[in-house]
Formats: C-alpha cells, structure tokens, sequence
C-alpha cells in the first residue's frame, strides 16, 4: 500500500497544525475545515477503514477522539463536538471533530477554500496539550 498523505503528515514529509499526539494517534487541524476548529484524528497505523484497526488501536483512537473533543468544547467554547467517521476522501483511518453549537454547523461542507495556515498555526498553538 503506499503511504497516504496523513502517513507523510505522521512521518514529517508535510506539514501539519497538530494539536495532540501520542505513541499511537494524532490530532491536527482539517486545513479545509467546516467551522473553526475541525479536527481530524488519525492511528499512526495506516488501515483503511477505522473498523480495520486492531483492537488496542481501535481504543487508542478513540481515546484520544475523546481528549481531543473535551479539548476543542472547552477552547473553542461549543456546546458539543460532532463525531464523523466517513472514509471516502483519504485511504487511511479517520475521525472527524466538529465543534458546534448550531446544528447547521455540524452539517456544513468542508471549504475548498485556499487554507489560512497563519490563523491555522495560531488556532493549533492554542489547542495544542499534551497529557
């Protein structure tokens, strides 16, 4: 299989606006984000599909979706952060983290818009935590 772009994300081949990491997951900035603050988590296992993790992967991602979630409700100040798992745009496991208050925030398409990595680098610096 040949690597994917998050695992050049995960190996430093490109640049990300990380937000968490551990042994075995990473958070960053979605540079097409639907609201301020999209997220996307990722297994440093590269697996297509979420379901094809192993089981301590599995949890592993999961735990750090939650950290990641009470870390963007309590920065970005939302009422609650959305969950996606889709699959369909990049061949390697994934979660979406949406934080919104307006339902319509939750359903909003990703912008294609040129990413602002400035506002991104700034919004990841105050995001970022470590355990």
């Amino acid at each position: 299989m040949q690597d994917s772009i998050f695992t050049k994300i995960i190996n430093g081949e490109i640049p990300s606006h990380k937000v968490y990491e551990d042994d075995k997951t990473l958070a960053f900035l979605n540079i097409y984000p639907s609201v301020k603050g999209h997220v996307l988590v990722i297994p440093k296992v590269q697996v297509e599909n979420v379901w094809d993790l192993s089981e301590d992967d599995y949890v592993a991602l999961m735990t750090t979706v939650k950290k990641v979630a009470l870390r963007l409700k309590d920065v970005i100040g939302s009422e609650r952060v959305g969950e996606k798992i889709i699959g369909l745009d990049v061949p390697h496991a994934h979660v979406h983290l949406v934080p919104f208050t307006d339902p319509a925030d939750y359903y909003a398409r990703e912008t294609k818009d040129e990413p602002d990595h400035q506002a991104l680098a700034a919004l990841a610096e105050t995001l970022y935590f470590e355990d």
